[in-house]
């Protein structure tokens, strides 16, 4: 029976040797406040050196952080670029090993293998509120979820097609007769950020740490915000982009033609009127946004939890608003693939940029390092922590990007090489030297040998990426040399 007795005993202590070992690994672990915005283009932050447009909250968070400077979205594969940048972003799949899960991310959510799934075994408690735009349920895959939304507040008849100059336009983004962001009586992103306050409220009486996915729909079409968030930006203020043009040359045979909803929103040609007021409604949502932004950090600060909160704000994906005679995000150019990308967290330094090219979605595994998770086997994406801590490393070869099977781009060398391989047209950039992208260097004899090399290095990542896209028949003249 003593022994019995003992052997309980000794059960007892190493029960209670290892509740103690997780308390004290959970007590390491530290919270993660994810910021996430939709449609918001990398050169709408102040603090990033964009002096048109107004984000005191997201520079202050700059200032507090590390900055990547140029970070990716690998593209989509339809319209709804954003499905893609958010099933890539809670799988860890690049984009065509997403795309061939995505109808099936209920049974990924069940296995365990979603973002916030993995954050949950590791003893998370998580949150959501905003946009999801995943085919998931939401409140599942989150212990607390509210205010769950579509791809987008719903766009009106009246927001198309305009303004058209000469002629009154029909519409009024600060009237909330227009539904959209307006639906239910106050502005979604004034919703989103109720949401995440009272998240804060509540994890800070609890004991474990916190995960939190707060995702706005703002930018998105259609960009309404309050009436003096649009005084702040009247139309004698705005300007047209270094690079607009009335139309796109190639736009019918890469899928930006009037029939794609995002591209129908302005009049073609588009004008230089037409592309401030859009730019206008652009950056006044953003500036609308960039304040709930700030009561989330306030109320963060508030919480006693901030010293051991790991901040990050990026976007699913950035936008065009008239540069290249495009509106939308279904393109290869920089205002559409590149999106802001600042981490603010213990340990990082403040104030400071990396160049090193990312992706977005590299955010997931970083958070999962930061858990004390191993990286698994099916993520793709790589985590941040080593650039972080300031290591000399490359996570990528070069930058892939796709659109459906009618644009495909690499990015390597300082130089970004598009491909339309439907209409067997190839553009090619200097982005280091002309970050417009104003200069198509394609006819010039002597950058053949280097695009020529950038297309053999396309075509190993296209093996990376799961893409099937057959791109050498269209391109003889770069298939034909590495």
């Amino acid at each position: 029976m003593i022994r019995v007795k003992a052997g309980l005993l000794w059960s007892y202590l190493l029960a209670l040797c290892s509740l103690i070992a997780g308390t004290a690994s959970a007590a390491q672990q530290p919270n993660v406040l994810f910021i996430f915005a939709d449609d918001q283009c990398f050169q709408t932050l102040r603090a990033y050196g964009y002096e048109d447009i107004d984000t005191p909250n997201l520079d202050r968070l700059v200032a507090r952080g590390t900055t990547f400077s140029r970070c990716y979205n690998m593209g989509g594969w339809n319209g709804a670029i954003c499905v893609a940048s958010r099933t890539m972003l809670n799988t860890g799949r690049f984009i065509w090993r997403a795309h061939e899960l995505s109808q099936q991310c209920e049974q990924e959510r069940q296995a365990g293998r979603f973002w916030s799934e993995h954050l949950k075994q590791a003893g998370y408690r998580t949150y959501m509120t905003g946009k999801w735009h995943v085919a998931a349920p939401a409140d599942k895959a989150f212990d607390v979820a509210r205010h769950v939304r579509g791809g987008m507040p719903k766009q009106t008849d009246a927001g198309y097609n305009r303004p058209i100059d000469g002629q009154a336009d029909p519409w009024d983004p600060a009237d909330p007769k227009f539904g959209g962001f307006w639906e239910g009586g106050k502005h979604w992103s004034e919703v989103v950020a109720d949401d995440a306050i009272d998240y804060l409220q509540e994890a800070k009486e609890r004991p474990e740490p916190f995960f939190m996915y707060i995702a706005f729909n703002a930018p998105h079409d259609p960009r309404q915000s309050p009436a003096d968030y649009l005084a702040r930006y009247p139309l004698e203020r705005m300007t047209v982009p270094a690079n607009f043009q009335p139309l796109y040359p190639y736009r019918d045979g890469i899928g930006c033609s009037p029939s794609l909803r995002d591209e129908h929103l302005a009049p073609f040609p588009r004008t230089e009127h037409a592309v401030k007021v859009h730019r206008r409604e652009y950056f006044s949502i953003i500036t609308h946004l960039d304040a709930q932004v700030g009561r989330i950090l306030a109320s963060l600060d508030a919480s006693g939890k901030a010293d051991k909160t790991w901040i990050v704000f990026t976007a699913d994906h950035g936008l065009a608003v008239g540069q290249h005679g495009l509106i939308g995000k279904q393109n290869m150019y920089d205002h559409s693939v590149r999106v802001p990308l600042t981490v603010v967290g213990p340990g990082v330094e403040a104030g400071h940029t990396i160049d090193t090219p990312v992706y977005l979605q590299d955010v997931m595994p970083t958070t999962l390092e930061l858990a004390g998770m191993d990286r698994p086997d099916h993520v793709d994406f790589r985590s941040l922590m080593p650039l972080l801590r300031g290591e000399r490393v490359e996570p990528y070869d070069a930058i892939y990007g796709g659109y459906i099977d009618l644009q495909r781009m690499v990015v390597d060398e300082g130089y970004k090489l598009i491909l339309y391989p439907k209409i067997k047209v190839w553009r090619l950039y200097h982005v280091a030297d002309d970050p417009h992208e104003l200069h198509d260097l394609a006819s010039k004899t002597e950058e053949l040998e280097r695009a020529q090399r950038l297309f053999h290095r396309f075509l190993r990542l296209q093996d990376e990426t799961g893409d099937t896209l057959n791109v050498r028949d269209a391109f003889p003249v770069l298939a034909g040399s590495s």
